[in-house]
């Protein structure tokens, strides 16, 4: 990294603010290398997981605030890549960026990528889509309107097990479904704000790891994971796990926003997200098919009652969508038809929807092709919408009303602030 160049500008996009400084026209396809030319914003974690999944492509610059993760992925993966700490300089100066890859803490996501969509980038970003329910709108927007290449990153989507329990749902093996429940036993709750203020590392550009959030002293509880134990930055097991589990219940039963979300669980941290919460979403009719309620439990709660009735009281994490003519169970790699009599001489539909080539794979092959994948940000978002949703009904302690065709909740004015916070002077989206 060279310094004197790196703190010019980050110098000077302090003073710019939002505005973007003239990019190049990007290269179109077919062209002399079948490679997409990636950035990858955030390089640890699962940044580095998202790295490794597509280094086949051509990794052509970096960016991490973490100046030891920027190091290691560039000797491990790309050491030809150009390295950056500020993802608008790295998306403003690299020659011929294809797409950009975002894997930085939710409270970021909306900025990067939005920042990455204007300049006509296609985009992979992390779960959830963003940090918060206005900030998800807008990248489905700006992707429609741009008509680029998205997917978030719900690598189980790409499992056959996922497949072949939307081909019964959506086959109606169990009949028109009335409920869904879904738990998780993680618990990413009980984060306490550090009083203590040491010194920035000299690895950590803190400002920009801080991003459009409010400025608070650097503390090492924060990074590299534990950010999601605090509202300011992540949205606690709800918004780390939901948009893979709650994703196969969308997709098999075609859902997008609810009409109404509410909690039950203890009284609202103002600082951090619960240790266990349950969610239950209205959903209304359409297609034909009838509404129902997804209720989402985490921290170890279950739907325990429902699951010993049906001999799955040692499942941990799930889904049990029940239907008219019976249930089913499903997690990441298994599912199970019930009640067993009913299903005795059953023979599952014919497969109808493809096998994925792979998440990541699916993604760099629509960048060149403009084809699409099944993750786009038009469905993601209204995933991670209904799921942030969940956030924010817990947080303002009541029932809340919503109407997604205007991304408003009805029935609370304070809750607006939630659903479209305030950025940090200098930030926006």
């Amino acid at each position: 990294m060279k310094t004197n160049r790196r703190r010019f500008v980050l110098g000077s996009f302090a003073a710019l603010g939002a505005l973007a400084l003239p990019r190049r026209p990007r290269l179109r396809w077919p062209r002399s290398s079948d490679k997409l030319r990636i950035g990858f914003v955030g390089v640890g974690g699962r940044g580095r997981a998202n790295l490794n999944a597509l280094s086949n492509e051509a990794v052509v610059a970096l960016c991490d605030v973490d100046a030891r993760h920027l190091e290691k992925a560039r000797r491990e993966v790309a050491p030809k890549a150009a390295v950056f700490a500020d993802f608008r300089e790295m998306i403003d100066t690299v020659d011929d960026l294809d797409a950009v890859a975002v894997s930085t803490p939710d409270h970021t996501h909306a900025a990067v990528a939005a920042y990455a969509l204007r300049r006509g980038l296609h985009v992979y970003c992390e779960k959830p889509l963003a940090h918060a329910v206005w900030e998800a709108r807008v990248l489905a927007n700006l992707a429609r309107e741009r008509g680029l290449v998205t997917q978030m990153g719900t690598q189980i989507h790409a499992t056959s097990n996922y497949r072949r329990v939307v081909e019964l749902v959506q086959t109606g093996a169990i009949g028109a479904v009335k409920e869904v429940h879904v738990f998780c036993e993680k618990d990413w709750g009980g984060g306490k704000r550090p009083v203590e203020t040491p010194s920035v590392p000299a690895w950590m550009s803190w400002d920009l790891w801080i991003g459009p959030a409010g400025m608070r002293p650097w503390h090492p509880t924060y990074h590299p994971a534990n950010w999601r134990r605090f509202w300011a930055f992540g949205g606690g097991t709800l918004a780390d796990m939901a948009c893979h589990y709650m994703d196969l219940a969308h997709w098999a039963c075609d859902l997008r926003g609810p009409v109404s979300v509410e909690t039950k669980g203890p009284a609202a941290d103002p600082e951090s997200p619960p240790h266990a919460l349950e969610v239950r979403y209205e959903h209304p009719p359409r297609a034909g098919r009838p509404g129902l309620f997804v209720t989402w439990y985490d921290g170890g709660r279950r739907p325990l009652d429902l699951l010993k009735a049906r001999g799955l009281e040692g499942w941990k994490n799930g889904l049990l969508f029940l239907g008219e003519k019976g249930w089913l169970a499903a997690d990441y790699g298994r599912h199970v038809l019930g009640p067993k009599a009913a299903f005795k001489d059953f023979q599952p539909p014919t497969p109808f929807i493809p096998d994925s080539i792979g998440h990541h794979a699916e993604w760099a092959q629509a960048c060149k092709t403009g084809g699409p994948t099944t993750c786009n940000f038009s469905y993601s978002g209204a995933l991670s919408e209904t799921v942030l949703l969940g956030i924010v009904a817990h947080r303002r302690g009541r029932k809340l009303l919503w109407d997604a065709a205007t991304c408003r909740v009805t029935n609370d004015e304070e809750a607006r602030a939630l659903i479209r916070p305030a950025y940090r002077e200098g930030w926006t989206l």
